[in-house]
Parts: C-alpha cells; structure tokens; sequence
C-alpha cells in the first residue's frame, strides 16, 4: 500500500468514527420524537429542482433532475482501481451474454458463504454452467482483501438482482462470518469501487441499493439489519466521489 493510499484509509476511517457518534446523538434524539412521519425532501440547487421516483423494487429508487432541462452528472473518478478480469465462459446459467442497454443503478449483495474468496465465487459461478436449474452471477465480485474480480462484462447481465437483472451491475463482497460483516479492506475497496462505477456510467449514489431493496432477501445481511451503517456506507461513497471526483468534460 503506497503513503497516499494509506493517508486516504486513515482518513476515511476518522471520518467514519466522526458520523458514527454523531449519528449516536442523533438516534437517541429521535428515540424522543413522534414516530410515522414521513418526511419528503425537496433540495433546491439554484432554479433546479431534484425529485425521487420509486422504481424498480422495494426501496429502488432513480434520481431525475427537473427545470430547464438539465441532466444529472455525475463527478468522475478518473483513476481506474485495480481489478482481475476472470470472466465466466458463456453459458445459459451465469453468463447467457444477453446484453445490458443501460446502467440506472448498482446492487450490493454479499456473498452468503463465508470465509471465501473471490475467485472462489467466482469459480462457483464458473461450475454452474454445468449443472442445471440454478442461475446466479454478479459482475464483480470484492476478496476478504479487498481484492476485485469482474465475471461479467459491463454490456452484459448477470443473474443477480432479480428484476432489477436489466439495468443494473452488480457487486457481490465477500465476508468472514455468518453476521455477513465486511473486512475493513472489503469495505474500503468497496466504497472506492462502487464510487468509480457511479462516475463511470453517471449514477447518482441515491441509486446504489441492497439486493433487499429489489426483493425483500436478507442480501446483504449486515446492512439489512443495520440500516445506519448502509447509510453510512452511502456517505461514504458520496465523500469519496466529492473528495477525489471531477466533474465530467463537457
């Protein structure tokens, strides 16, 4: 790991520490409010004005701007991240080559097998081209190391978010235990990761979502039943793409 690479993980992981006993605070404010409200946001930058429309799923959600005809645009990450490109061989069951004609949003799931690898996923999803009836792949998949391994390429989809299969990528992340929680190294790769596929295909973070948010599955587990630390980990995403993201070329 090189000198600016370690300064980035120490400072995210301050940064973390800081949300974390702030949204302490913050839950045991809203223990004492009245509970039921729902509460919509209208965000005004400038004269435009930003509105969310459920689609897709439970909890999927897209992000539109209106007024003057303006479209969103997503900063960039113009430094692309390591990863090992081992992609599956073309087969009816993780790998059918139907192409991907749009990227609306990105899906987290874990990985349900813990103690694996990477490539050791990426192998299951491999051996299923020889069996029959199950269908499963993801497009990248993130090691206990934070090491990233693409299956499917990003034209195509793979059989992983259900109905959300046609206009999302998917990232599957390895765990150590049954509680489904990320190693520090997984986390961190993912939120660099996940960030530098948002500027990639201009998807506001709004629309990177749970495998639970399409279907209801407990996927992926730790951030189903820890709804905080999946917000959390949308922050940190946005940090990192406002902290090393450029605004696209016009």
């Amino acid at each position: 790991m090189t000198k600016e690479e370690e300064r980035r993980r120490r400072a995210a992981q301050q940064a973390r520490r800081r949300r974390r006993k702030k949204r302490r605070t913050a839950q045991l404010a809203r223990r004492c409010a009245v509970a039921g409200i729902g509460i919509f946001f209208a965000i005004l930058i400038g004269t435009r004005v930003f509105r969310i429309v459920t689609s897709g799923g439970v909890g999927a959600q897209k992000l539109f701007r209106d007024g003057e005809g303006g479209e969103f645009q997503q900063k960039v990450i113009e430094q692309t991240p390591d990863y090992q490109v081992a992609l599956l061989t073309p087969n009816p069951n993780s790998r059918p080559q139907t192409a991907l004609k749009k990227v609306d949003g990105i899906v987290i799931h874990y990985t349900a097998n813990p103690g694996t690898t990477a490539m050791q996923n990426r192998n299951y999803f491999e051996g299923l081209k020889d069996g029959q009836g199950t269908k499963a792949s993801s497009h990248f998949i993130i090691g206990l190391e934070g090491e990233v391994v693409q299956c499917i390429p990003s034209t195509e989809v793979a059989y992983a978010s259900n109905d959300r299969n046609s206009d999302t990528l998917s990232i599957e992340c390895c765990h150590m235990d049954e509680t489904g929680k990320f190693t520090e190294k997984t986390y961190d790769s993912l939120v660099g990761f996940t960030a530098w596929l948002c500027g990639k295909f201009n998807v506001p973070v709004e629309n990177v979502i749970r495998h639970y948010d399409v279907t209801g599955k407990d996927c992926p587990r730790y951030y189903v039943r820890h709804e905080d630390e999946w917000q959390e980990f949308k922050e940190d995403v946005q940090r990192y793409l406002d902290t090393y993201g450029k605004d696209p070329e016009t």
